[in-house]
């Protein structure tokens, strides 16, 4: 279900055309379809380049630019309408609809690409395409152009060079327009009313994957039938596993359960992360850690603001999170001298963040010439911070041995600070309790 007006894709390609250097063209392909198992598919995902330029939701396209072409510059190469095949597999736009609906200036069959594409290439100077993503593509790339080669005699011009579009492209993905934070707003509210419902159908002896069932509830219901990422439902010492997918085990009395999940709305992504006790009440070390680590999440927060870099927040979790430990007697010594020698990452071993946006791990530079690049409005990003201790630290108590926490929230950076897209979900220890005796 596309969510985002044709105007805006039909934006996005003349921002790209405008990067793009004189007798150029640019060459997207659509996702590949990925076989599950013999004769079955994965629901199919687009191409995250190829949907933000194009909008366009079907396999087998190729999506082509050409500033300054006066038949048309956006250009897309997709299948035709055929009834039979439409009954079994769905409609299709076919080369009408991809004008008419998707606001392309022309169209061909895609079955003709092969007679059509060396022409539009041949003479052009630069070719912005990213080799080495898609191995079936890039031959037949080579192929159309050795064709080109192969009539030089006859005076046709292969291009001079080939250049990587994602520098340009995966810049213009980092900001995010009014459209996009408003999609990503609802895509987190979503997810956020998803952990709110695990939250309340959490008791123990529950298994992993019944809280689960209710995140994809939640996420179905409202139109999402795609999740961002595998979700992650980790009770006890499973918590501890970083990306823990199984989500097999049943909930004990007594544990945290450590839930990472967001769903995928029209292709952008949400990504919480929630820790809350099975039981519904914290005991005694669960909620020393709980503190420490959503006091690290909140100042790093405060952190995210215009002009800050990228990895300040970090910086800021690392500093909350070691002077914690010290505190809690699982770390001992100087506060910076344990930064220093990061005697803090057997507790706290990632960063407190990433890009989001189409893709949960979004595209876009973290430094630019080697420094930490500035956050700037329209920049969507998450802080995360946790603390995992392993169930077989001799290093610290048995009594701390096998909690797990982390907090996540998605942020987008203002002209004057930050908006929380994800905070509908309550994080303070006090208001989780209180929801979660409320449901019991």
């Amino acid at each position: 279900m596309k969510q985002l007006p044709t105007s805006e894709y039909k934006q996005r390609r003349s921002n790209l055309m405008a990067e793009m250097d004189d007798n150029s063209i640019a060459i997207i392909p659509s996702a590949p379809i990925q076989i599950r198992n013999r004769d079955v598919d994965y629901p199919y995902r687009q191409d995250s380049d190829f949907y933000y330029l194009s909008g366009f939701p079907e396999p087998e396209a190729v999506l082509v630019l050409i500033p300054g072409r006066s038949h048309g510059e956006a250009i897309l190469f997709c299948r035709e309408k055929d009834p039979e095949k439409e009954l079994w597999e769905g409609l299709r736009a076919g080369q009408e609809g991809a004008c008419e609906k998707y606001g392309f200036d022309d169209a061909f069959p895609v079955s003709d690409i092969d007679e059509i594409l060396p022409g539009l290439i041949e003479g052009k100077s630069r070719v912005y395409y990213e080799i080495g993503t898609n191995e079936i593509f890039d031959r037949r790339m080579m192929s159309w152009i050795n064709s080109i080669k192969a009539k030089t005699k006859q005076g046709a011009v292969p291009p001079g060079e080939f250049v990587a579009l994602d520098h340009i492209l995966h810049e213009m993905r980092i900001f995010k327009s009014k459209a996009e934070i408003a999609l990503m707003k609802k895509a987190a509210e979503i997810s956020a009313n998803a952990h709110l419902r695990a939250m309340k159908a959490c008791q123990p002896g529950c298994y992993e994957y019944q809280l689960e069932a209710e995140l994809l509830h939640e996420f179905v219901y409202n139109g999402c039938r795609a999740v961002a990422y595998n979700s992650i439902v980790g009770g006890g010492v499973n918590a501890c596993i970083l990306h823990y997918t199984e989500n097999n085990d049943v909930l004990a009395d007594g544990d945290l359960v450590l839930i990472d999940a967001g769903c995928e709305l029209d292709h952008y992504a949400s990504d919480i992360t929630r820790t809350f006790p099975v039981n519904g009440k914290f005991s005694k070390e669960q909620r020393a850690i709980y503190e420490l680590v959503l006091k690290a999440q909140l100042a790093a927060i405060e952190a995210v603001q215009p002009g800050n870099h990228f990895n300040q927040p970090n910086d800021v979790t690392v500093q909350v999170i070691t002077e914690g430990l010290v505190e809690l007697g699982l770390l001992s010594g100087d506060v910076e001298q344990l930064i220093k020698e990061e005697k803090y990452k057997p507790f706290y071993m990632h960063k407190a963040g990433h890009w989001l946006g189409m893709d949960v791990h979004d595209v876009g530079e973290y430094k630019i010439d080697g420094e930490w690049r500035k956050l700037e409005p329209g920049m969507v990003l998450t802080i995360e911070p946790g603390i995992y201790i392993a169930p077989d630290n001799e290093d610290v108590e048995k009594r701390w041995r096998g909690i797990g926490v982390r907090i996540e929230d998605d942020l987008v950076v203002t002209e004057s600070s930050h908006i929380v897209l994800s905070a509908d979900v309550p994080k303070e220890v006090a208001a989780i309790e209180a929801l979660m005796a409320k449901s019991a």
